[in-house]
């Protein structure tokens, strides 16, 4: 991996993702902050993949789920991303 300050899009996706997880290194995590200083768009990205992780974390950690979504649990699952949207 190069040590270039600036990324693509796709370079800060993944960077992204590993953050994420706790794998992204401490260069990767400022070249992240700076793209996302100026990408609209990955910071969008950034923020839906969050809410989504933690939307599944919270439905993974239930006691009695048999890791399916119930039709009730998929509408639920669809109003709370269209409101982290806003």
């Amino acid at each position: 991996m190069s040590n270039k300050l600036f990324i693509t899009c796709d370079e800060a996706t993944t960077i992204c993702t590993k953050n994420q997880y706790k794998e992204a290194s401490f260069w990767e995590k400022i070249r992240l902050n700076i793209h996302l200083l100026t990408c609209k768009i990955c910071g969008l990205y950034s923020k839906q993949n969050t809410k989504l992780s933690e939307v599944c974390d919270k439905h993974l950690l239930k006691k009695d789920c048999d890791y399916k979504l119930s039709e009730k649990d998929k509408e639920v699952l669809k109003k709370k991303l269209a409101e982290a949207d806003k």
